[in-house]
């Protein structure tokens, strides 16, 4: 059972900047490729990015491409997001997740593991 945890959320204005974390009980976070989704209110989880356990291949959803930024710190057991040039658009609830079966699966939704949400808002 591994257990994330995800802070840094809060409210920004509008072409600001956010950095998320996610940590990970479990010693083993490196055999997982991780991921962010996001939920807006009367909207479906989305894909926002994802990373392989080495972290050597990324992932973005063309909303968030070139504004986004995932990584991991596998000796923290720590992923992050770092969002810049935020829009409005962007304000949902944010959910880390961890999978078993890797990057590709996770765009699946394919997902082992999810944390509790960080709420972001940008404001206009």
């Amino acid at each position: 059972q591994v257990q994330l945890v995800e802070s840094g959320g809060g409210l920004v204005q509008a072409g600001g900047s956010l950095t998320l974390s996610c940590a990970a009980s479990s010693g083993t976070f490196r055999h997982y490729a991780m991921g962010w989704f996001r939920q807006a209110p009367g909207k479906e989880r989305e894909f926002v990015a994802g990373i392989t356990w080495s972290g050597d291949i990324r992932y973005y959803a063309d909303s968030v491409k070139g504004r986004f930024t995932i990584s991991r710190d596998n000796a923290k057991d720590t992923v992050y997001l770092q969002m810049n040039s935020l829009k409005p658009e962007d304000t949902a609830v944010y959910y880390c997740a961890a999978s078993t079966y890797g990057l590709g699966e996770i765009r699946q939704y394919k997902v082992d593991y999810w944390g509790q949400g960080a709420q972001v808002t940008v404001s206009s």
